[in-house]
């Protein structure tokens, strides 16, 4: 499965996600969602309801090329909104190629109207940008990969 199918993948399970909280009987207390081998549980305060206790999808993903002990990811710090450039319009914060300090604004996650500036851990050069602008993050997931110097 390639970025973008994974990526539509996790759209279409906030969606299903959604759509199953409205129709599930009583009233649910948890919902947890994974991506990496995509897994859903959904639990019910009180008397589990008629029907199963809990729902469960999985699927698995292709893995990636053999890991790169030189590659580190920048991962979303929080649930919300990507953005690659800090006003519409204006030049990413960067590139594939550009050169990254430890420390270095790579993007912003926004949630609940608050921007939230991501920062690179280590120094090194940008190899890709994997979330696109203005596109929902889930915490956690890779937004952009570093090729890290020395």
């Amino acid at each position: 499965m390639d970025e973008q199918d994974l990526h539509a993948a996790l759209r279409l399970l906030r969606e299903e996600v959604g759509n199953l909280v409205k129709t599930v009987p009583g009233p649910v207390s948890s919902v947890s969602v994974r991506l990496g081998d995509c897994s859903l549980e959904v639990s019910w305060a009180g008397a589990v309801p008629a029907g199963p206790p809990a729902v469960q999808a999985e699927w698995e993903e292709t893995p990636q090329e053999a890991a790169d002990p030189a590659l580190a990811v920048v991962t979303a710090p929080l649930v919300g909104t990507f953005y690659v450039a800090p006003e519409p319009g204006a030049a990413p914060f960067v590139r594939a190629g550009d050169r990254v300090e430890a420390g270095q604004t790579i993007g912003i996650v926004e949630a609940m109207k608050l921007m939230n500036p991501v920062a690179a851990e280590q120094s090194g050069e940008v190899v890709e940008v994997l979330a696109g602008n203005a596109e929902p993050v889930e915490y956690g997931q890779d937004l952009v990969r570093i090729r890290v110097d020395g």
